[in-house]
């Protein structure tokens, strides 16, 4: 497989909906676009640690590794679980762009890190992902493994901050009525309870 056949799979997988994806769209919606390319920031960090662990460790220590592989889906699970309920339980109007928050972005990429960091089925997925586009017999099999993660990277960020950006341009639409902005916070809760739901019972 070439390199062109790379990017075009990494796109469409990229542009697909995941936790990533809607915890960026949220942000800008809810935050505005500044603080969404935060957002879309943390996100991206938080898929360098799978992408060491993917060159660090062989398929066989991943087959044999259940059991921690599993805990850390639960502990992921129950963060995303506490991101929703938190967004869905949210009470209080929203303030967009307001001098209070303006620097408030620390905590912003910290969520869209632990969000990666914590989902295990990104480790298994650059090991199924990434292989399928190197020789096995490569002198630099590891190097080569490293230049595609970071590539997905590069266009994960690239998607991440494109939907960040047209999630600021609906926000300034919204920025007059507080009440649909609070539904939609609480619709984007919902759905990361679901998804909590999928990640703690699906099949690793």
């Amino acid at each position: 497989m070439n390199t062109y056949t790379f990017i075009l799979t990494s796109l469409i997988i990229i542009i697909t909906p995941g936790t990533g994806v809607i915890y960026t769209i949220s942000t800008g919606l809810t935050r505005g676009r500044r603080k969404g390319v935060f957002a879309a920031l943390g996100c991206t960090l938080g898929i360098l640690p799978h992408l060491i662990i993917t060159i660090l460790i062989s398929s066989f220590f991943l087959k044999i590794s259940d059991q921690t592989f599993f805990i850390i889906k639960l502990i992921g699970a129950f963060y995303l679980l506490y991101l929703g309920i938190s967004m869905l339980l949210t009470k209080g109007k929203f303030v967009f762009n307001s001098d209070k928050e303006e620097f408030s972005v620390v905590p912003i990429m910290k969520k869209g890190i632990f969000i990666n960091l914590l989902n295990p089925q990104l480790t298994l997925f650059f090991v199924s992902f990434l292989p399928q586009f190197i020789d096995k017999n490569s002198l630099y099999y590891l190097q080569k493994i490293f230049l595609l993660g970071i590539a997905f990277m590069v266009l994960s960020l690239f998607i991440f901050i494109i939907y960040a950006l047209l999630a600021g341009c609906v926000e300034k639409l919204l920025k007059t009525s507080s009440g649909k902005i609070l539904r939609l916070q609480q619709a984007f809760g919902i759905v990361f309870i679901l998804l909590a739901i999928n990640l703690a019972t699906v099949k690793l």
